[in-house]
């Protein structure tokens, strides 16, 4: 799949008006912003402190005081959701910055490299023969859980998603005459690899990260509901569902609101990377 320059750019007047005439990479984009800004002024929006105990006030339902009920140690769960957003988005993003870093390296070592092809390609169709989440808790288990181990394992797990696309445009445009002709110029194959392959693959690798991104979160919520996340005394999603599950039909707002929180971050940012692939291929993209 060959990877041609998008001519839509940050600094296009353009824009703009293009993000509001595609609804979905609209709401997503709106969606995403207000999760992110919950979660990163937490502290003056949270009437709360997350890890604020009051065995008298547990398992209160949603109401004027509380706003989305109380756990079973009576914590605020409102106050925990936003805080918890706060971990999640963090490790979605830096899992994504790592899958990036390892994908697209791989990627452009397979693609220009002909004697490294095989034995990269190799390696990134056996990770990916396995299924995301059982890789990722191998990965954990070997590690060791913590915070640190989890967004290591997660941008290993994703990694090679982006080393295959990357690979499959590199190996595409290698061929094009204007990488033929920098390198009859002499120009350095670091320098090729750069500023004639890489550049031409930023919409593609923009796109893919969204999706990474929101798979990140969603796995981090599931090793953490599984405990082999994070410490159960940090606030995430995934541990307020997996405390909550033991309260189903008692107290149906602690997994219901986390479970919420989750969904919508996850939607958004898939209506992103879909907004943003619709936006920055040009067979893709329509006239509107």
């Amino acid at each position: 799949m060959a990877a041609v320059a998008s001519p839509v750019v940050a600094g296009s007047p353009k824009l703009a008006s293009l993000i509001v005439q595609r609804k979905t990479l609209l709401i997503g984009l709106i969606v995403l912003t207000l999760i992110a800004l919950l979660a990163i002024f937490a502290p003056l929006i949270a009437p709360y402190s997350p890890t604020r105990l009051s065995v008298v006030n547990r398992l209160k339902p949603p109401g004027e005081r509380w706003w989305f009920g109380t756990d079973e140690f009576g914590r605020d769960i409102f106050s925990r959701t936003i805080y918890a957003g706060q971990l999640s988005l963090l490790v979605g993003a830096v899992a994504t910055l790592l899958a990036a870093a390892i994908g697209i390296a791989l990627g452009l070592i397979a693609g220009f490299f002909r004697r490294a092809d095989p034995v990269i390609a190799r390696i990134v169709d056996a990770m990916m023969a396995f299924p995301d989440i059982l890789l990722a808790i191998s990965l954990v288990a070997a590690l060791g859980p913590s915070l640190a181990t989890v967004i290591v394992a997660l941008g290993i797990v994703y990694a090679p998603r982006l080393a295959r696309i990357v690979r499959a445009s590199t190996l595409i445009i290698r061929e094009l005459p204007y990488v033929e002709a920098a390198r009859a110029l002499g120009v350095p194959t670091w320098r090729i690899m750069i500023r004639h392959v890489l550049r031409n693959l930023v919409s593609p690798i923009l796109v893919q990260a969204t999706f990474i991104f929101a798979y990140a979160m969603l796995a981090e919520a599931g090793l953490s509901f599984l405990g082999v996340g994070v410490s159960p005394e940090i606030p995430t999603w995934g541990t307020m569902i997996a405390a909550g599950r033991q309260y189903v039909g008692q107290a149906d707002w602690m997994t219901l609101f986390p479970g919420i929180a989750i969904v919508l971050a996850v939607l958004s940012l898939q209506l992103v990377g879909d907004g943003l692939r619709d936006l920055l291929d040009p067979r893709l993209r329509k006239d509107l």
